[in-house]
């Protein structure tokens, strides 16, 4: 006598690797698949699905444990997605299956990996609590540190669904059965969770998980802010003078820092916008090692996108004909978004008599005035100061634009001997003066003091910073000078001593 249909397909069993996967046939699947290993990621027809979205999705921990562990040629794809662009976490966790959930976490799986509808893990498991009244995957999730504010495509995020809707964590609006409403002040999405068999105890863990992923962040943004002040602090130290500037350099890091800090512990602020500058002085004081600095600082706390600084001159803006100036300036320009345009000698660009109608010098100053206010570039203008007033009178926007001025003076012989020591302690290896050191002798006192001695007020005024370099360079081709071929001491042949640095500067003197 024939069985019925339902009867038969109830006793049969399973023959495909998906079947095995389902059943929970360990030894069959076992067999299956070191028979033919090419079926460890072989996909069901309709659903495209792999043993492990099966396996997982039915809580069949054994034949995940097994197919994560497997060591033949083909390895399982972690990562696998279904025709929704699930992975086999996706299915655990929309299915409560917490012991396939946790072996996939254990061993690497994606935790914030989104579907096709941009829903996370996290996502599903809130939804299967919320109706079989079960929150062990969804602390699984959370344990392993799932984001709590994580959005899906139409930007409803984690905290419920239940049968009729999903409700918002956002703290701007809710969505509960269909009805949108505005949140009053005060008050977050728990206090409108929609009323379901396990709503209780889910609103419990997560504010629970909420709380505590809110000290993290507290914690790691300390942490995080602490490391970039200090970052920007050994950088600052290899600035000498200019007192005035590292204060209000420190000021803008440290409002910068603490806005990043704030934003990491939920709180809203208005986002600043750093003014554009100009830096006064000679030559040599430093001022595009300070925007170098600057770009590097502005980059590293967010405000700018990139620590670009493209340095240009009147000969980069400047064109020769009717209708040059302005397309070459714009290149500049372009070049220099997301960064900062330093514009060295910035006085060259208006002509010293007003009436030369010839000069294009202007055109380029106004093209660049006419973005200072997109906040796509920060500007800083460098000059001598005396010149440079004739940049501030030539455009009445540019104080109204340029808010910050600093005035890099002229370096004194102590600090002269202060940049020479920073130099020699932080070489390059690409440098000429690579392996090299001072003998003892050269402290910054004696160094000073020969500075002082060996060169003039005039000289020092016009050079400053650069004065150094070519000082060092001089002093070492004195040191090869005077050693000899037979020398073997290899500290004698890597020092430099105080007559090297005095024969160094005399040779620059002449």
């Amino acid at each position: 006598m024939q069985r019925p249909l339902n009867q038969r397909s109830r006793s049969t069993k399973p023959t495909t690797i998906h079947g095995y996967a389902q059943s929970g046939d360990l030894l069959g699947f076992q067999r299956l698949l070191r028979d033919n290993p090419s079926l460890i990621n072989d996909r069901n027809p309709v659903m495209a699905q792999t043993p492990l979205h099966v396996s997982a999705g039915y809580n069949r921990a054994e034949i995940v444990k097994f197919l994560l562990e497997w060591q033949g040629t083909d390895k399982v794809e972690l990562e696998a997605k279904n025709m929704y662009g699930e992975t086999p976490l996706h299915m655990a966790a929309k299915n409560g299956c917490n012991d396939a959930a946790q072996l996939l976490l254990g061993h690497g799986a994606i935790i914030e990996a989104k579907a096709n509808n941009g829903m996370t893990p996290l996502h599903l498991a809130v939804w299967y609590s919320l109706r079989a009244e079960d929150c062990s995957t969804v602390n699984t999730l959370l344990e392993y540190n799932a984001d709590c504010s994580a959005k899906d495509d139409v930007r409803w995020i984690v905290i419920a669904c239940h049968d009729f809707g999903l409700v918002n964590i956002l703290p701007l609006q809710i969505i509960v059965v269909g009805v949108t409403f505005e949140l009053q002040e005060g008050m977050t999405p728990l206090n409108h969770l929609s009323p379901g068999p396990g709503s209780e105890k889910l609103r419990e863990l997560l504010n629970w998980h909420l709380e505590e992923q809110r000290k993290r962040r507290a914690i790691e943004a300390c942490s995080e802010t602490k490391a970039k002040m200090d970052e920007l602090e050994n950088e600052i130290s290899n600035v000498v003078g200019l007192h005035e500037l590292k204060v209000q350099l420190r000021k803008w890091a440290r409002g910068m820092l603490l806005d990043e800090r704030r934003k990491a512990l939920g709180l809203k602020v208005g986002t600043r916008r750093t003014p554009h500058m100009a830096f006064l002085g000679n030559p040599g004081t430093g001022k595009t090692m300070v925007a170098r600095i600057l770009g590097r600082l502005l980059h590293m706390v967010g405000i700018l996108p990139t620590d670009r600084v493209t340095e240009v001159q009147r000969t980069d803006l400047v064109g020769e004909f009717v209708g040059h100036t302005g397309p070459k300036t714009r290149r500049k320009i372009k070049e220099a978004e997301g960064g900062i345009l330093f514009v060295d000698e910035a006085y060259r660009l208006i002509p010293m008599q007003k009436a030369d109608d010839k000069d294009y010098g202007l055109e380029a100053l106004e093209e660049i005035m006419s973005v200072m206010d997109s906040g796509k570039v920060v500007v800083i203008f460098a000059g001598y100061s005396e010149p440079m007033k004739r940049v501030i009178a030539s455009n009445e926007g540019f104080c109204r634009r340029v808010t910050k001025f600093f005035v890099f003076n002229d370096f004194s012989s102590e600090e002269l001997a202060k940049i020479l020591h920073i130099k020699m302690n932080n070489q390059a290896d690409d440098s000429l003066l690579y392996g090299f050191k001072l003998n003892p002798s050269c402290t910054e006192e004696a160094v000073a003091a020969l500075i002082q001695r060996e060169t003039t007020e005039k000289q020092r005024k016009e050079m400053n910073g650069g004065l150094v370099d070519p000082m060092l360079v001089n002093a070492r081709e004195h040191l090869d000078l005077r050693l000899s071929f037979d020398c073997i001491d290899t500290d004698e042949l890597c020092t430099l001593t105080i007559k090297d640095l005095e024969a160094g500067l005399r040779q620059l003197s002449q």
